[in-house]
Parts: structure tokens; C-alpha cells; sequence
């Protein structure tokens, strides 16, 4: 379908993700006070990240979302709170050179026990995979207490069912992973070279390990969830379930 036939919102929306696409920056047109005025608005008073295309919707077809949320980004590139992107939307945070302010308001986060964080490491990196399968590529047996502090804290979740004997739950990470790692989306995990600079990646190994690129989608051997199989407590009761 062409854009002189697109609806207004679809239109829209299309606009948006030419904007958001690698390489997509172009000239736009200057946004309106009023519509910057909304955005600014809606974004601050959320408390939730905002998605682009939800933004839009609650502005209205007539407005370049994109242009918007990037000139809103540049206006608060160098101030206390800048808007991020994270994988469920736009969102204002304190800015990173600020953190140090904070140290005595909030709480420290949880260390996260070795184990756990090879477990999320595999899930991060593996998606869709299941409890065999992490034990499998981690070569011990997966406890219930990593799996259970994953879930309680909400940086993984229960996302489908692999098509095999026994139909074991496959397992995912949430938007909440994202959030807190600074990553946009999964495509911003790093890579083999990546992994190497940071010195997270023996050299030697690195010629014989391959560094798999997960999905959010649906793999062509697995199937959603039904409603209700998708809550953190529904795995906590099944642990043992088609494994």
C-alpha cells in the first residue's frame, strides 16, 4: 500500500519506523510547541516507558512522532533527565554522569549469585530455550532457586512451549532486562567482538565459539502460551513440568 493511500494512523506509524530504522535520520519538519508541549507531557507523567507507536496514537495522525521524540531527545541530551529508548518505549531517566546522587536513596540491587547469572546469560543469549536446554549448554543441573530469583525479580519469563514430547516451557527475558541493562532491544546484546574488547571472551575460544543472536519472536518449533501460563507463579508451580 503507498503512502497517499495509508490511513492517517497507519501513515503515521509508517513514518515512524522509517525514522527509527538504521540509517532512517533525515530532515523533518519542526514539530508544532503544542504537539512537543503533549509529548513532553504523556512522557514525564507515564511513569512507564511510552512505545512510539502508543505515543502516537494519543497525539493524533497529524503529528510526526518521530520527529518529535528526536528532537525531544537532542533538547535533553546535556540535561539532568534525558529520554532513552528501552525495549518497551521512551522514557525520561536521570542522566548516567548523575548517578552518584543517588547512592544513598536507592536501594542496591540485588547481587545476583553466580549461577543465576550464568542461567540468565544463556536464557539472554538462547531465547526461546528451556530447562533441559540450559543445563545442556551450562553442562550442570539448573536449581530452582535461580530460575525462582530470575522471576522474582522479572528479567525473565515463561514465553511458550516447545513442539516436542512432553511440550517443555521455553523461557524468554522481559522488558524489564532491557530496562535495566541500558539495551534498546535484543539486536543491542553484545557480540563476539564485543564480548572480547569488554574481556568477557577468551581470545582462544573465540574462534571456536559462536555467539547466537536471540529473537523475540515466535521459533517455528515452539507455541505461545495460553493466558494465564505466561505469570512467573505459573512456573514456579510447574518447575518440574515436561522436563
Amino acid at each position: 500500500m503507498s503512502a497517499e493511500t495509508d490511513p492517517p494512523l497507519a501513515d503515521a506509524m509508517r513514518r515512524i519506523e522509517d525514522a527509527f530504522v538504521e540509517g532512517g535520520e533525515r530532515l523533518r519538519a519542526e514539530p508544532s510547541r503544542d504537539a512537543m508541549r503533549a509529548a513532553e507531557a504523556l512522557l514525564f507523567a507515564g511513569g512507564e516507558p511510552i512505545p512510539a507507536k502508543e505515543l502516537g496514537e494519543r497525539l493524533g495522525p497529524a503529528v510526526d512522532v518521530a520527529a518529535v521524540l528526536m528532537k525531544l531527545k537532542a533538547d535533553y541530551a546535556e540535561r539532568g533527565v534525558q529520554l532513552v529508548e528501552t525495549g518497551a518505549g521512551w522514557r525520561f531517566q536521570s542522566a548516567p554522569d548523575l548517578a552518584g546522587l543517588f547512592t544513598e536513596t536507592r536501594e542496591a540491587p540485588k547481587r545476583l549469585p553466580k549461577a543465576a547469572m550464568e542461567t540468565l546469560a544463556v536464557i539472554a543469549y538462547h531465547q526461546p530455550v528451556t530447562r533441559a536446554e540450559i543445563e545442556e549448554i551450562r553442562g550442570v543441573s539448573l536449581s530452582r532457586g535461580s530460575m525462582e530469583l530470575l522471576l522474582e525479580i522479572g528479567w525473565i519469563r515463561p514465553r511458550g512451549r516447545r513442539r516436542t514430547p512432553g511440550r517443555p516451557l521455553t523461557f524468554g527475558t522481559t522488558d524489564a532486562f532491557l530496562g535495566h541493562f541500558g539495551l534498546a532491544s535484543l539486536d543491542a546484546l553484545p557480540g563476539k567482538d564485543d564480548l572480547k574488547s569488554l574481556g568477557l571472551l577468551d581470545p582462544r575460544a573465540a574462534s571456536i565459539i559462536d555467539v547466537p543472536r536471540p529473537s523475540d519472536e515466535i521459533a517455528p518449533d515452539e507455541e505461545p502460551l495460553s493466558e494465564g501460563e505466561d505469570a512467573a507463579s505459573f512456573f514456579v508451580d510447574h518447575m518440574e513440568e515436561g522436563e
